[in-house]
């Protein structure tokens, strides 16, 4: 990775974590995904009355 405004190598980190998600609540339940670079995890569980 390059300093765009003095051209000179940055190191980059050996680890970066990136992850995105979403969460969606339907009538009776509730639909949440998980995406990172180890893979993809998702969940239904029936919604909670409160």
């Amino acid at each position: 990775m390059t300093d765009h405004s003095t051209g000179t190598p940055v190191p980059v980190p050996a680890r970066r974590l990136i992850a995105a998600g979403t969460i969606r609540r339907l009538p009776g339940r509730t639909i949440t995904v998980r995406v990172t670079q180890a893979g993809v995890t998702g969940v239904i569980r029936k919604a909670v009355t409160q």
